[in-house]
């Protein structure tokens, strides 16, 4: 029994990790960036200065929470694109429900919540491929199933391809670049999407454990290598987060060279 209960367990642990392990990575990355230029800007030019990116990225993220909300069914009360609230902090709300008694809807809180995640990185991918000529070959380092140092080799030629003299003297690289950081610093889930996100990844939990017993219990353990092999599409937003990163780090150290001898002496 004890054999059983561990073989479940392992399974479960290992699928979760499969599935929804670069979500909370890369969440939690550009969460802790995402603080980082906020916290540049309010030591520079003060809360404000968030705004100048905020109008076009939050729009974006609260976009994200509605098109999630409405494919799983949740029902939505208020809609606030972009709302700036210097005492409360933030810059936009979806108000939305759930039947209690759905699954289907309990597990659409997981997704609702990284919606921003989602949306955010697949947005600024299509702006790449729309505005930057050699947008494809950008994406390249980042490709699924990469060895480590072919990542970082990629990225020093990420970086001269993005920031090539062609580029530069291109109107619509710098529209570009300007939108990129808008979205990216507002990629990352909030702290309210967060507490909505574990609500519903609990019942993911719930599900894949159940669907595992039933599994194992039959002698059936092909329910791991399908999750597998369904891991292997969820693989294409690894690239699309690590583009992601890269672009708030260029942002971060951007805001820090060129806000720093403006910063607010306390």
């Amino acid at each position: 029994m004890n054999h059983l209960l561990l073989a479940i367990f392992m399974a479960t642990v290992t699928q979760l990790i499969e599935l929804f392990g670069i979500f909370f990575v890369a969440g939690f990355v550009l969460s802790k960036l995402q603080t980082a230029i906020s916290r540049q800007y309010a030591r520079t030019i003060g809360w404000a200065g968030i705004l100048w990116t905020a109008w076009i990225g939050t729009p974006i993220h609260e976009l994200g929470h509605v098109v999630l909300a409405t494919i799983f069914r949740h029902r939505i009360h208020r809609i606030s694109l972009f709302q700036p609230n210097p005492n409360t902090g933030n810059l936009g709300s979806v108000e939305h429900s759930f039947n209690p008694k759905s699954l289907y809807q309990r597990i659409g809180n997981f997704f609702i919540g990284a919606a921003p995640l989602l949306f955010g990185t697949l947005f600024l991918t299509a702006l790449l491929l729309i505005l930057v000529p050699q947008g494809k070959e950008i994406l390249e380092p980042f490709a699924p199933g990469a060895s480590l140092e072919a990542f970082f080799v990629g990225l020093v030629r990420t970086f001269q391809l993005l920031f090539s003299v062609e580029n530069l003297r291109a109107w619509h690289f710098w529209l570009f670049l300007y939108i990129s950081f808008c979205i990216a610093s507002h990629v990352a889930p909030s702290k309210e999407d967060r507490r909505g996100m574990w609500g519903g990844f609990f019942w993911i939990i719930l599900l894949l454990f159940v669907l595992n017993t039933i599994a194992i219990g039959f002698q059936k353990p092909g329910l791991t290598a399908w999750l597998g092999n369904l891991n292997h599409y969820f693989g294409v937003f690894v690239g699309i987060f690590l583009y992601t990163i890269v672009l708030s780090l260029i942002h971060l150290i951007t805001a820090i060279i060129f806000f720093a001898p403006f910063r607010i002496r306390r």
